[in-house]
């Protein structure tokens, strides 16, 4: 089981990673969705994974570059959503989540 404080920054970095998918990202991923599905932090909260969803015309690999080339950019806007509750903000390394696929993948199967 994590150590609460542990859960608490992965709840906060996974809401407001949200917000600034939701908002911030449309002029970077025109006619795409991103949804973030999850949160890691590490147990030093160094580093923080972060799981999306790509809905959209992107491909989630394109999603995926787009959002490596601007992790600084996003870093910085998460750090002035955030620099009240964090006094460092984590490393950003993003993560596809099939798991929606998967899901879509096995209940298609089961049909049959």
């Amino acid at each position: 089981m994590k150590p609460i404080r542990q859960s608490k920054v992965a709840r906060l970095l996974q809401k407001e990673m949200g917000e600034i998918f939701g908002r911030e990202m449309k002029d970077l991923l025109p006619g795409t969705f991103l949804t973030v599905t999850g949160a890691e932090v590490s147990p030093d909260l160094s580093i923080a994974k972060i799981f999306f969803t790509v809905l959209g015309k992107i491909k989630p690999a394109e999603a995926m570059e787009i959002l490596m080339a601007n992790r600084a950019s996003i870093r910085h806007e998460l750090s002035t959503r955030v620099k009240n509750q964090m006094r460092i903000v984590p490393d950003l390394r993003f993560h596809i989540d099939d798991s929606y696929e998967s899901i879509a993948r096995i209940e298609e199967l089961l049909k049959k």
